[in-house]
């Protein structure tokens, strides 16, 4: 089997760590090193920074603010920089003494009480003086330091919220890609497209933001503390903690849908009944992910990171590795073993991914996204019109050297036609999916033989159609009785016929394609009353009967009980043939009936009146004329019962 590469997604910077939640050590090469001066900064020199909580000074971090800030006023703009005031040290000691009192304690202290405010303005204004004192070691190990807590705060804060698919199904909201059941409503589209419209103004006046899954105080310490980090020059540390913590909480609303990922090899060994419960979940999870979650992450991206670049990649990034993951499960379901009742379900997903399409490209501005999406969707047309290919080969193949007993209709046109019908009410999709990929379509010289106003679903329709008439001429061919062979034919082809009127494959086919049809059953009908009925209808003509030839010269007896006794013996054998065959259409076994009746019996009444007479009354008329005409029309109804033949009764 082939191997087709799987996608990868990539965010900002290496997202790859040993443990998301582990502490990450400060390096003189790591990652938390001073942007400005990492590689030339000696750690053994820097003096060590007291780990005791509370630290000699008891002044409270904005008690040194003033001075600070009217030193880096005082600096600005200048080349030659003065010596650092005394209280940047006691500064950098106090600050440093909250961080590991606060590690060491409960995180959520420092961001729940008044004093999150000065922290954060503490931890920018660190980071100008290191700016404006890029010499000064302990300013640059307390940057570092304030900077791996700010990201490890950061990733608890934004592992905190409320899971998007939460136990009160805050997010789900009706909406038209909602429905993803395989059974077509039949509605008029443009009241479809009416509603569809309205329904997704009504949704986007309503769909919740995911950032109401977080507090409005957590969102804006989330936000600052982004603002801070990114400032600090940690823009790709910040970056990476938001991707994997969003990616988790994305990866747990799919499972709470009911998706789970699930590789190639797996899905090409699934069961279908298995596979298909698996699609189904596949396509609630990509409707909803896309429609409710992405445009309430991409806001949230933009209230953390402000409208622009950042944010955009920030979210595309995000979307394109849940899209991808969604993606190559479409992809290996498109690969897996081609049959035609996967049929369906493919074209399911083909509407999924085509409503997904236009849904983000009137949205959301990733074209590369579309392209992918594009192209899984061109994989499930590609298997759709391969299914369909599958479904000629069949027929090509069904080559059964046994006959339907009694003329039956065959289990082939069944199926076919049944299956035809359901394909309708997949119409649109199938006519999309015909239409792109006609060329690559089974049989594309069908159309020379067809009508060209036909349409491309049309076409296919009726080019297995043309499939369907010469398997079932073949197994007519079957039948050692003509008559029967005919009979089959008018079975099958009714049937056909009743099918295409009672959907919508009368209107893909045209009224010339479908009077066609009709005139081919007339056509059969015609030949099974000539081949029954012709020898019987000859017993009752007066050519033969008379003597010598000679019409004046009288009836020859011995004949005329000859001509009684053949059509006695040929009706009985017609009679008693016929009715175990079988024709399953009520109205077109009344018309065989009536068509009978109709030549038989006025002929016999006829034969009856003209020659009855010349019989010697009694037992020797008994003998011969065995049936009144009445008795005949009862033995005509016995006909294509699918039973043995009731004795005929005799005329009393």
């Amino acid at each position: 089997m082939e191997n087709v590469p799987q996608r990868t997604h990539s965010f900002p910077g290496n997202l790859l760590r040993k443990n998301d939640h582990e502490k990450p050590e400060i390096m003189s090469e790591g990652r938390y090193d001073s942007p400005k001066n990492r590689h030339d900064l000696d750690l053994d020199q820097i003096p060590a920074v007291s780990t005791t909580p509370e630290t000699p000074h008891c002044e409270d971090l904005d008690s040194f603010t003033s001075d600070l800030e009217s030193f880096l006023a005082s600096i600005a703009g200048k080349d030659q920089k003065p010596e650092p005031p005394a209280c940047v040290e006691s500064f950098s000691e106090k600050l440093s003494g909250k961080i590991l009192k606060w590690e060491s304690g409960d995180r959520l202290n420092w961001f729940s009480g008044d004093d999150s405010g000065q922290f954060l303005e503490s931890i920018d204004l660190v980071w100008r003086l290191s700016q404006a004192l890029p010499e000064h070691q302990k300013l640059a190990v307390v940057l570092q330091q304030s900077m791996a807590f700010l990201e490890e705060e950061l990733r608890s804060l934004l592992e905190d919220s409320n899971d998007l698919e939460s136990d009160n199904d805050r997010y789900v909201i009706p909406h038209p890609l909602e429905n993803d059941s395989p059974v077509k409503s039949g509605k008029d589209s443009s009241d479809e497209k009416q509603e569809d419209s309205s329904d997704q103004k009504h949704v986007s006046d309503q769909i919740p933001a995911v950032f109401d899954a977080y507090s409005p105080e957590n969102l804006a310490l989330i936000s600052r503390i982004a603002r801070i980090m990114i400032k600090a020059g940690y823009e790709t540390e910040c970056l990476q903690v938001f991707s994997i913590a969003r990616r988790k909480l994305f990866e747990g609303s799919l499972a709470k849908l009911g998706f789970e990922r699930i590789s190639i090899e797996d899905v090409q060994k699934m069961q279908w009944e298995t596979l298909e419960t698996e699609i189904g979940k596949w396509m609630k999870a990509f409707r909803r992910i896309v429609t409710f979650y992405f445009p309430s992450e991409q806001r949230l991206c933009e209230e953390v990171f402000g409208k622009g670049a950042m944010a955009d990649s920030l979210f595309q990034n995000l979307a394109r590795g849940v899209v991808i993951q969604l993606l190559n499960f479409a992809e290996a379901v498109a690969m897996s073993k081609r049959s035609a009742e996967k049929l369906f379900k493919f074209l399911d997903m083909y509407e999924t991914l085509r409503d997904v399409a236009s849904s983000i490209a009137s949205g959301l501005c990733w074209t590369e996204l579309c392209v992918e999406i594009e192209s899984a969707r061109s994989r499930l047309g590609d298997a759709a019109v391969g299914i369909f290919a599958e479904l000629e080969s069949a027929i090509h193949g069904d080559a059964a050297r046994t006959p339907v007993p009694g003329g039956a209709v065959h289990p082939l046109t069944r199926y076919v036609m049944n299956y035809l019908k359901l394909t309708c009410e997949y119409k649109e999709p199938l006519e999309q999916v015909f239409l792109e990929h006609r060329v690559t379509a089974a049989s594309p010289k069908k159309e020379q033989k067809n009508s060209p106003e036909m349409s491309p679903l049309g076409l296919q329709l009726a080019g297995i159609m043309d499939l369907l008439d010469k398997n079932l001429e073949a197994k007519s061919k079957l039948y050692k009785d003509l008559s029967l062979s005919y009979v089959f034919l008018m079975n099958n082809g009714r049937y056909i016929v009743q099918k295409i009127k009672d959907s919508e494959i009368y209107a893909l086919l045209g009224d010339v394609w479908c009077r066609k049809r009709s005139s081919e059953l007339r056509h059969y009908h015609k030949s099974y009353q000539r081949e029954t009925w012709t020898k019987v209808l000859a017993c009752l003509k007066d050519e033969g009967l008379h003597a010598k030839g000679n019409f004046s010269s009288g009836v020859s007896k011995a004949a005329l009980k000859e001509r009684f006794k053949q059509f006695n013996t040929q009706f009985e054998e017609i009679h008693k043939t016929q009715s175990s065959w079988i024709v399953s259409d009520e109205q077109l076994q009344s018309e065989l009936r009536i068509a009978v009746s109709s030549v038989v019996i006025p002929a016999y009444r006829s034969f009856l009146g003209r020659f009855s007479q010349y019989l010697d009354g009694g037992r020797q008329a008994d003998k011969y004329i065995k049936y009144g005409p009445e008795e005949l029309e009862a033995c005509i109804d016995d006909l294509f019962e699918g039973t043995p033949p009731s004795m005929i009764k005799r005329k009393g």
